[in-house]
């Protein structure tokens, strides 16, 4: 089932009087529980593409249809309440808030969603964060953790609300090697257990090496789109 459908979907930005094209036609169509990767040259398009697909931003022509809803027409509150209740993201430099532990991090993204009392939370909160492999480390601020165990934070921040698709920006970048194999084999993992559909941006060979779906983007389309089996996560 189709969880995403973009058609002729342009973006143009305004620098004084140029008109600057960033997406030039994009039609695309993303099932559930993909784990896809985009990538291309900087000023491809893909930051873009992201952030229409992330309710952050609208088409200047085109449509987008999330999961049912048709979103180019919508007001800015309503995109943040689908982006709220539906989105998750995870970033390259984590953007975790520095003064909370590893727990209220990821309690914080479902208290603004959730009214269940804390005892739900609070096993939710925990389940996810073993999940991602933190158990242990709940209390830890963020200046306390690696880069490794950052990321993890913020994938179970973006998992915790259960949200239909998760976009990750470059959340390799940062990362070394081996951290870096590890949390692609967490967000796999998690892939293939909830169904979480993944779509990524980065240049980061590894990423793509785990990816499903590779698309190219250049000059504002779509140059490549590939699909393929992914890596299998280590026993």
């Amino acid at each position: 089932m189709a969880l995403l459908e973009l058609k002729g979907v342009t973006k143009i930005y305004q620098q004084g009087k140029i008109e600057v094209p960033a997406l030039r036609g994009i039609d695309l169509t993303v099932e559930a529980g993909e784990f896809t990767t985009v990538f291309g040259p900087s000023g491809s398009g893909k930051t873009t593409l992201l952030n229409m697909i992330g309710c952050l931003d609208k088409p200047s022509s085109g449509s987008i249809n999330f999961s049912g809803k048709q979103l180019e027409d919508l007001d800015k509150k309503t995109l943040a309440i689908i982006r709220r209740h539906n989105v998750g993201f995870i970033f390259q430099s984590y953007n975790l808030i520095p003064v909370l532990t590893a727990y209220e991090n990821v309690e914080f993204a479902i208290r603004l969603i959730n009214e269940n009392n804390k005892n739900e939370i609070k096993d939710r909160v925990m389940k996810i964060l073993a999940d991602v492999g933190l158990e242990g480390l709940e209390d830890r601020k963020p200046n306390e953790l690696s880069g490794g165990q950052k990321q993890r934070v913020a994938i179970a921040r973006a998992l915790v609300k259960e949200p239909k698709l998760i976009l990750a920006d470059e959340p390799s970048a940062n990362l070394d090697s081996k951290s870096s194999e590890e949390v692609l084999e967490v967000m796999v993992k998690m892939n293939k257990e909830l169904g979480t559909t993944f779509i990524f941006s980065t240049h980061d060979p590894r990423v793509m090496d785990y990816a499903q779906r590779l698309i190219e983007i250049r000059d504002g389309l779509i140059s490549k789109d590939q699909r393929r089996e992914s890596k299998d996560v280590p026993n």
